[in-house]
């Protein structure tokens, strides 16, 4: 095996087991012991890992973030599948809270009722929901962060305080047993906002969220009501998240029903 292809695989098992010491390396790769420490400080130099004595650990903080087109893209079909579960759990007349994710896009593509009161800070869904008949669409004031196409600062939050909503859909960045976190600490105290004047709060997370820790922590998971995924998460966030009451969905593709 070259090093590049023992390199992707230690980076798979860390992914799955957040950590990794020397004598698992030799023992899963048949190496030696200088070769495994040689893996692990290539690894560090990439910044993909954090090396501890004897071994190495998966950072807990994750720092890719990319740009709102990007994650538009990624996990598309599952994040569409994931959309359309959390519309169908909106009724006719609904008030909306919906924040700037990816995923809360396509649930506001997958809607299907009319009647809504919609506040949100993301300048797409405002573009999307804006043109239907039936609905009203409030697009919060602020400061424009274009690449990642969301509105946060003094104004937004002033503005958001006069709202109440039956319902927050809200994506995240990751989702631990601590709770959601985001990456940008501006964006999280408008989730943060949303939530404190939401009845019910519906969390839209893929499973590449699971496990993820970003820079901001927006919220408990005593705040959260509803998680809708693609796959059940494992332990122990299912645990933390049965602790806490919260409702698992699961969203399946077209062609699974």
């Amino acid at each position: 095996m070259y090093q590049e292809e023992r390199l992707f695989a230690i980076l798979q098992h860390m992914q799955a087991h957040q950590r990794i010491s020397v004598e698992e390396i030799c023992e899963l790769f048949q190496v030696s012991r200088d070769t495994a420490r040689r893996d692990i400080v290539k690894l560090e130099e990439q910044g993909k890992i954090l090396r501890t004595r004897g071994g190495a650990i998966w950072p807990s903080l994750n720092k890719d973030i990319s740009g709102y087109r990007d994650r538009l893209k990624a996990e598309s079909d599952v994040k569409r599948n994931i959309g359309r579960l959390a519309a169908s759990l909106i009724h006719s007349g609904d008030y909306l809270f919906m924040d700037a994710s990816t995923t809360v896009l396509h649930a506001a593509e997958q809607l299907r009722t009319d009647g809504h009161v919609v506040v949100t800070n993301s300048i797409d869904i405002a573009g999307l929901l804006s043109p239907k008949q039936g609905s009203t669409v409030h697009l919060l004031g602020g400061v424009v962060h274009p690449y990642h196409r969301f509105i946060s600062g003094a104004r937004t939050l002033e503005m958001l305080r006069d709202y109440q909503a039956d319902k927050l859909i809200l994506g995240t960045s990751g989702l631990t047993p601590d709770g959601l976190t985001n990456p940008f600490e501006e964006e999280g105290y408008v989730m943060k906002e949303m939530i404190r004047r939401a009845d019910q709060v519906i969390v839209l997370a893929d499973h590449t969220k699971f496990g993820l820790r970003q820079f901001y922590r927006v919220a408990g998971l005593d705040c959260i009501d509803i998680v809708i995924t693609d796959r059940p998460p494992a332990e122990p966030m299912s645990e933390a998240l049965r602790r806490h009451n919260i409702e698992i969905l699961i969203a399946e593709g077209e062609n699974e029903r």
